[in-house]
């Protein structure tokens, strides 16, 4: 029986947040109280914005619903343990929609994690080997945590920085946003030192340290982070522009793009259009379209749409080609 009000609150939400309608009297039974004292931690729940919703009956059961608002979650050692490895997991290797909202809750849950949990968060991480594409650049989970936390708290970040040719600098910046283009993290912030915005590959930085100092977050000289990156990737870069046009809807097709690449725009007679620039590889851009799941066709530039057909015909190869459901 659990006589401390606080504790016992605590553990009748715990139950509440599984998907399902418990009984008043298994709820009493789990916790050791009369079904009255149920229903007053009931109405104390709701008192502190906990949508729960009571059913009528022999019995009566009490679920939790959806509400206006989202109250905090309580969560048993396990489900903490297992939200943390599977952020951990995405965090680390720039998995698309793994984006900034996430890396902010890995470390919110790390900040609260008791010790024997965190342990027990980085002994199965060490047992594990992820899957990911060859030239994807991992990243210390560590790293991007305390680099959100900044991004949330508005503090100034200093680092250790390497550029691509291996020379090493120390930054001090105003972390504005982090950005994830699906193969690697970027961190996009004012460089003090230099007086300018700047962008940093996350997989390149070491040492992050907050240093309590707080700022005012200044203006882009765009409009989003990703835009920014976008068009500080093209500057550094050999680039090239595609056009790529889509029968299906633009919101279906933006839903599965990475948010750097735009969303296509409407065409006068049906369909839709792409048009962007990048500095990867065609090989890189033909796999990335590919992996879309709709139909597509390279307009431009020659090189992606032979690339394209090259990869296409490489599959049907593959397949023995051969259609899906036919008899040997």
């Amino acid at each position: 029986m659990t006589t401390d009000t606080p504790a016992r609150l605590l553990q009748l939400l715990s139950l509440l947040q599984t998907p399902r309608e418990w009984p008043g009297g298994e709820l009493a039974e789990r916790l050791g109280v009369s079904r009255r004292t149920v229903r007053r931690d009931i109405d104390r729940l709701r008192e502190l914005g906990y949508p729960v919703q009571a059913s009528m009956g022999s019995d009566g059961g009490y679920r939790l619903v959806a509400g206006k608002a989202m109250p905090p979650l309580v969560l048993d050692d396990e489900e903490a343990v297992a939200i943390a490895v599977g952020l951990r997991a995405g965090a680390g290797h720039a998995i698309e929609g793994m984006d900034e909202a996430a890396v902010r809750a890995l470390a919110k849950l790390e900040q609260v994690l008791p010790a024997r949990l965190r342990h027990r968060v980085s002994t199965l991480q060490a047992a594990t080997t992820p899957l990911t594409s060859g030239d994807a650049a991992s990243v210390a989970p560590e790293t991007l945590t305390v680099m959100a936390s900044a991004v949330a708290g508005r503090e100034r970040l200093r680092f250790a920085y390497r550029a691509g040719d291996g020379t090493g600098t120390r930054r001090l910046t105003e972390p504005y946003r982090l950005v994830s283009t699906g193969r690697r993290w970027y961190l996009v912030a004012y460089d003090l030192d230099r007086a300018d915005w700047r962008t940093f590959r996350v997989d390149r930085v070491s040492e992050p340290f907050p240093t309590g100092a707080r700022f005012t977050p200044r203006e882009l000289p765009t409009g989003s982070a990703a835009e920014y990156l976008r068009h500080s990737m093209q500057r550094r870069q050999e680039t090239y522009a595609f056009t790529v046009t889509f029968p299906e809807p633009a919101e279906a097709v933006a839903a599965r793009l990475p948010a750097w690449l735009g969303t296509p725009e409407p065409l006068p007679d049906g369909g839709y259009r792409l048009r962007a620039t990048v500095g990867d590889r065609v090989e890189w851009l033909a796999l990335r379209l590919a992996m879309l799941g709709c139909e597509f066709t390279v307009q431009e530039p020659l090189e992606l749409v032979e690339c394209v057909r090259e990869l296409g015909e490489r599959m049907a190869r593959a397949a023995g080609g051969r259609a899906v459901g036919t008899q040997g």
